[in-house]
């Protein structure tokens, strides 16, 4: 009988091959479909990355989910995200309506309020991001943009070297 402290010998023999079962699978499916899989591009991709780990440990951890099951879920959520990357790299349309754009919340040393306030971000979050990026002081801060994956850059130099300008392409400042 299993309780929360220990499992018997055969379930624990079943947890561990499913383990290598479903991991040779993944690692299959990734050198199909390429690198970008897990890559977190997008907050597309970072929710497919949350769903393929849901559906490993579902498969691991529940003895009543079949391997064939779970690989069959994780092709289908590598295909799904292959397809809708394919879309957004091929119809504007399609890239315009389902991503979101990064967003300016810091230029030249300045905090654009109104773009932090519309990012639902707090100047002291803003703040302990400059911290982690080594900023000492706002003066460094040529820009500071809160990408679509929700990931926050900060560019900043302690020379007067000016931001180039594609390093904001795509970028909304409004």
């Amino acid at each position: 009988m299993e309780n929360w402290l220990y499992s018997s010998l055969p379930i624990i023999a079943k947890v561990f091959l499913t383990i290598l079962a479903i991991f040779t699978i993944v690692i299959i499916i990734v050198r199909i479909s390429g690198l970008r899989t897990f890559a977190k591009i997008s907050s597309f991709d970072f929710a497919s990355t949350i769903a393929i780990g849901s559906i490993i440990a579902s498969i691991i951890l529940n003895p009543s989910d079949s391997i064939l099951k779970g690989a069959i879920a994780l092709g289908g959520i590598v295909l799904f995200q292959s397809l809708f990357t394919y879309m957004v790299r091929k119809i504007p349309a399609f890239e315009k309506l389902v991503t979101n754009k990064p967003m300016l919340i810091m230029k030249d040393g300045v905090i654009l309020k109104e773009n932090l306030h519309r990012t639902n971000l707090s100047e002291e979050n803003l703040i302990a991001k400059l911290r982690e990026a080594n900023v000492i002081d706002f003066d460094e801060v040529r820009a500071v943009v809160l990408e679509s994956t929700g990931d926050v850059s900060v560019l900043h130099t302690s020379t007067d070297k000016k931001l180039m300008d594609k390093m904001l392409k795509g970028v909304r400042i409004e």
